[in-house]
């Protein structure tokens, strides 16, 4: 296939971007360096120094993978995104390309406005791009499972049917963001609804938890094609700080009474879902909705883990409940199904032990690198 990767320097992008090219596919990365630029900018760069897209690309084509085109530019120009769709005529379209953090989204009205322009208008964008080009291309978005907030009910995968009044329907499972970011993404799948029934899309939407890990199969540790592993209170998902935190010989910074309840799932099993999506397109006019997490676990119960490993391996691990910098539930019902991506053939990985330890190893090779000032900065909701 064509496959056409934005947001392609981020976390998920460029492992993405190896994965489908070490399948045989033909990969198109484009990104804006968004997440790179204001990392540097707040002082939070990540634990490891990467390369910008062109040099990851020659370095994974000399170490005898598959040549990947580069396309730096904003989807948000719509002409730029044209001249994309242009060149590459994308079988299915990965769009990672949104402000991701929902820290960013509330440090500020500007970076309010940011999270809503790009994340919206990126979208927006996107979909008209498929139409006026007439690409038969399937839209894979990664949304969040954030978008439900935590409900007293069941989370279904994306879709609930309501019994009212002796007549029944089915509707998008009801939405409650808890962030500004969260809330665009909301309206990003409302905006894809629309254009499914409208014009007769091909959508998957990924519901996707926490993400954490530090390598995948493609990388070889090898630190040019590594994710750019994110750790500070703004960009870092809270098992890979908590990992960072221990090694670092700071507090584990649990938000209140740690009782937040959520999906997590592994980089690699990111990877798996991708792609395993990619490759079973839904129908025209249809939008999919898949919740991506493998196991839910408190936040409270990530620090317990992630202490009794690093005190295994020596560390002298501390849990630290603070105040809480959110507006959030501590103590809640959760419980979401995640069984479509099982029945695609997702192989899950479990957070066990050993990859705990695995992580703290790896960490730990670049422990000088941690900038202890970036780790927690009490960004607060009110």
């Amino acid at each position: 296939m064509k496959v056409l990767i934005l947001g392609a320097d981020g976390y998920l992008g460029w492992a993405t971007c190896m994965h489908f090219s070490s399948k045989g596919h033909e990969v198109t990365a484009v990104d804006n360096y968004f997440r790179r630029k204001a990392s540097e900018r707040l002082g939070c760069p990540p634990l490891i120094l990467t390369p910008e897209l062109p040099r990851r690309a020659k370095t994974w084509k000399d170490m005898g993978g598959k040549a990947i085109r580069v396309l730096p530019g904003d989807i948000t120009d719509y002409d730029f995104l044209l001249s994309v769709f242009s060149k590459c005529r994308p079988d299915v379209v990965v769009h990672y390309a949104e402000q991701p953090s929902a820290v960013y989204s509330m440090m500020g009205r500007d970076t309010a406005a940011f999270t809503l322009m790009n994340n919206l208008v990126g979208t927006l964008n996107l979909a008209y791009a498929v139409r006026e080009t007439g690409a038969a291309c399937h839209i894979v978005k990664l949304g969040t499972m954030g978008e439900y907030g935590t409900p007293d009910i069941d989370i279904e995968e994306g879709w609930i049917e309501i019994a009212h009044k002796g007549r029944k329907d089915k509707f998008l499972f009801p939405r409650q963001a808890g962030s500004i970011y969260h809330t665009s993404k909301i309206q990003d799948t409302d905006l894809l609804w629309f254009f499914a029934r409208t014009w007769g899309l091909s959508i998957t939407d990924l519901m996707q938890g926490p993400v954490y890990g530090i390598s995948t199969e493609e990388d070889g540790m090898y630190p040019a094609l590594m994710p750019n592993f994110n750790y500070d209170e703004v960009f870092g998902t809270v098992l890979n700080r908590f990992i960072v935190q221990a090694v670092a010989g700071h507090p584990l910074t649990v938000y209140g009474k740690g009782g937040q309840v959520r999906g997590y799932i592994n980089i690699k099993d990111t990877l798996q879902c991708v792609y395993l999506s990619s490759m079973r397109p839904p129908g025209p006019g249809e939008l999919r909705v898949f919740n991506q997490v493998t196991e839910t676990f408190t936040v409270k119960e990530l620090a317990a883990m992630v202490k009794k490993a690093g005190e295994k391996l020596g560390y002298e691990v501390r849990i630290e409940n603070m105040e809480n910098p959110r507006v959030e539930q501590e103590e809640h019902y959760y419980n979401p199904k995640y069984t479509g991506l099982m029945e695609l053939g997702l192989k899950p990985h479990y957070l066990t032990d050993d990859v705990l330890e695995g992580m703290f190893h790896m960490v730990a090779g670049y422990r000088t690198t941690i900038n202890r000032e970036a780790i927690f900065r009490g960004i607060k909701w009110r």
